[in-house]
């Protein structure tokens, strides 16, 4: 049969676990500064440890957590950094402190004999255009939502602290380049686990952690370094916190956005297998926003597609649209032109199975109209 579409049949949990378990050590990060599913690093581990020691004003124990920092490979002007940025979420007392101790274990290092990396500077900021207007710009970039024109809850109570942390922790700090955004998300998660009291903080920096690219795996084992460093009520918190951020995680990343020339609409795209010599075949994800939709396009070696979330629909050339959502399964023969997408109401989300790559790659055609689409949730 041209069509092979099998409707309302829902994947297995087995089907989706196996299919995420074996995808794991092909995720690719979304941030050029990390590399995929790579446990933290020792200047990573040091990061947090000495981010949190010094927020809760642990002298004693930031000491040797500074010296391994640097025996690890953090410059002194990366550790510097570290202890600067952290004034933002728990406040001078703790981040000068933090700095005169570090002081004393350079001054003690040299003693020893031993020369450590002073490493980069800062870059100067050039962008000369409005410090509120760059702030928001970057906490867009963090959180990856477009920031509202108007304001609202505590910003709309006190429009100052909204003028603070945007021009000042999202233009000032967050802009210096000797951190990048996912180290100063590392030192920001550790500050607000360390003070405590800061969940809904926690919970959305976390949550702008895996944005800029740092694994559920990593946050994990992140989750056992700091409960080495605090107090059980602290660590306890910072625990169900995280567990509940993953638990809400989507599988895979949320990738690039689809290449416009053929898609309708806003999609993403995470390529998780690329065709080689051993799997003639690739795997990607694709989220597509309401009203996304691909054009329409045929592939030689034919497609499945996995609906893990959302509703939608598939067509195929000559015949009816069909509505699919969360659970169904769609084979798609070689050859055959069709399109899919998101309803207007509803995002969708499907994983895409391309086999047989040695027959050629998907081929693109027209774009799907708006009156076409318009038809399709007429009926």
């Amino acid at each position: 049969m041209a069509f092979n579409y099998l409707k309302n049949i829902k994947i297995g949990k087995w089907l989706i676990t196996i299919l995420v378990i074996s995808c794991l050590p092909f995720l690719v990060s979304a941030q050029k500064e990390m590399s995929p599913n790579q446990q933290l690093s020792p200047k990573q581990q040091s990061t947090i440890q000495i981010a949190a020691l010094a927020a809760k004003g642990d002298l004693q124990a930031l000491k040797p957590a500074l010296n391994k920092a640097l025996d690890a490979g953090l410059t002194i002007n990366e550790t510097k950094e570290v202890l600067v940025h952290l004034y933002a979420y728990c406040g001078f007392p703790r981040s000068i402190r933090g700095l005169q101790t570090f002081m004393e274990v350079l001054d003690e290092r040299k003693a020893k004999g031993i020369i450590d990396t002073v490493g980069k500077e800062a870059s100067p900021v050039l962008d000369e255009g409005s410090k509120y207007e760059r702030g928001k710009k970057v906490l867009g970039e963090l959180t990856i939502i477009p920031q509202p024109e108007t304001l609202s809850g505590y910003s709309a109570f006190a429009p100052v602290i909204d003028t603070f942390l945007k021009e000042h922790l999202f233009a000032d700090i967050f802009e210096r380049d000797v951190l990048t955004f996912a180290e100063r998300e590392l030192v920001t998660i550790s500050v607000l686990s360390a003070i405590g009291n800061a969940e809904p903080m926690l919970r959305s920096h976390l949550n702008i952690c895996l944005n800029v690219g740092i694994t559920p795996q990593q946050l994990a084992e992140f989750t056992g370094i700091i409960e080495s460093i605090l107090d059980e009520k602290e660590a306890t918190t910072t625990e169900v916190v995280i567990n509940e951020v993953l638990k809400q995680t989507p599988a895979f990343p949320k990738g690039e956005k689809a290449n416009t020339i053929n898609f309708t609409g806003t999609a993403w795209v995470y390529m998780m297998i690329t065709p080689d010599e051993t799997y003639n075949s690739s795997i990607g994800n694709v989220i597509f926003e309401p009203g996304a939709r691909t054009n329409w396009h045929k592939h030689p070696g034919g497609q499945i597609l996995l609906v893990t979330d959302g509703k939608g629909y598939y067509q195929e050339k000559g015949k009816p649209a069909q509505f699919i959502q969360k659970g169904d399964v769609v084979r798609i023969p070689p050859d055959t032109e069709h399109w899919h997408g998101a309803t207007s109401g509803s995002s969708l989300t499907h994983i895409a199975i391309s086999p047989n790559q040695q027959k050629g790659s998907v081929i693109w055609l027209n774009a799907v109209t708006d009156e076409e689409f318009k038809i399709t949730e007429m009926k």
